[in-house]
């Protein structure tokens, strides 16, 4: 259970301010269509994080125990810095909602804006340090669902109140504790 709740709450709070919230808003404010906007976010999110998810398994099974830890101690600290830096969104990604229509547009845009991503780290860099990548994928499915679906609904009103530094602090701390938490030895029940 520890899995699922801290992945939720490190994405949701990760999220926030991200460049794939940003594409919600400005999806949210194109179209004015939440349902298939919500829909594609959540069809994205599923395939994005499963295929880190399973990477994170994969590595968990591959990777010596002892070199993990460092591993996964350092990712999260670099998540923790990466955090910290604001996030901008690319004009092109959101283009293509002109040739695929509302879900097909938020499906590809928010695939390939989360490729490489911090969440998509984060959820890679998790599901190994837990063992549980199932639990990891629907925490970090449902954290970008409660940041983004928000966005969908309230758009640029919601944006200007939240203390952005304030929420990537918050998150940047979070991962700190969980990388040194990893290098001192947490998890090592798990054999990481």
């Amino acid at each position: 259970m520890e899995a699922l709740l801290v992945s939720t709450g490190v994405v949701a709070l990760a999220e926030i301010g991200d460049k794939t919230q940003l594409l919600a808003f400005i999806l949210a404010a194109r179209f004015k269509k939440p349902v298939p906007i919500i829909l594609g976010i959540l069809a994205a999110t599923l395939v994005n994080h499963g295929l880190a998810g399973a990477l994170g398994a994969w590595i968990t099974h591959s990777v010596n125990p002892g070199i993990l830890r460092w591993v996964l101690g350092l990712s999260f600290i670099g998540m923790a810095i990466w955090t910290l830096i604001p996030d901008k969104i690319e004009d092109e990604e959101t283009t293509i909602a002109s040739r695929f229509g509302v879900f097909g547009a938020t499906l590809i845009t928010f695939f390939l804006a989360e490729m490489g991503d911090k969440t998509q780290i984060a959820t890679i860099a998790m599901a190994a340090h837990y063992g549980t990548p199932l639990l990891v994928i629907a925490g970090t499915t449902l954290g970008m669902l409660i940041a983004d679906v928000p966005a969908v609904f309230i758009g640029d009103k919601l944006a200007a109140k939240i203390p952005m530094k304030l929420v990537h602090s918050i998150a940047a701390a979070i991962f700190a504790v969980l990388g040194a938490a990893t290098l001192l030895g947490a998890g090592t029940q798990f054999g990481l």
